[in-house]
């Protein structure tokens, strides 16, 4: 893993710097500039667009009782487009633009989650259990709980507090037949 992120970090600049040229030879030096700073403006709104509706999913999701699990994915893709298409360059603006799409990402997340499956090392945990990656992430219950249950009146139950914490405050009674034992 750390050999193909070095070879990116190499390769990626060469093949930036290859492609502005021969933009700039074909289209000249200002039409390239401005199509640089074009996919930075629409990578920006873009990514606001996308970002306002998956956290408009992600919170349906959590007040549903459920993991967006979906949703956080997309919003890394979406943050990763956002740094692809602020890094100026045509290689990395149509990777950015490619995570913008639905099928994309959900591609991607197929691939990343195929390779997690095989790794022995990669766990999940949803609310402090741990899950299989092909779960579904929702509550185990159906939403019934089982118990016992009395109906209690909130007037009754408060006036017998304070008549308990009055007779624990009072000293003992002389007369009672339980006076003078302990």
């Amino acid at each position: 893993m750390g050999l193909i992120l070095l070879f990116a970090f190499i390769a990626t600049p060469i093949i930036e710097i290859a492609l502005f040229i021969e933009a700039g030879e074909r289209i000249g030096l200002w039409p390239t500039l401005g199509i640089v700073i074009l996919t930075a403006v629409a990578g920006t709104w873009l990514l606001r667009w996308q970002g306002t509706a998956t956290w408009s999913r992600a919170t349906q999701s959590l007040q549903r009782n459920e993991f967006p699990m979906e949703e956080v994915f997309a919003g890394l893709c979406l943050v990763l487009a956002g740094a692809l298409l602020l890094t100026p360059g045509f290689m990395t603006d149509a990777i950015g633009f490619a995570l913008f799409l639905p099928p994309v990402r959900k591609l991607l997340a197929r691939f990343i989650r195929r390779r997690l499956e095989r790794s022995s090392n990669s766990k999940i945990w949803v609310n402090g259990a741990e899950r299989d990656f092909g779960q579904t992430h929702r509550p185990a219950s159906d939403g019934v709980v089982e118990g016992e249950f009395s109906e209690v009146d909130p007037k009754a139950a408060e006036i017998k507090a304070l008549q308990e914490l009055e007779e624990s405050d009072r000293p003992p009674n002389p007369n009672s037949p339980w006076a003078g034992k302990s």
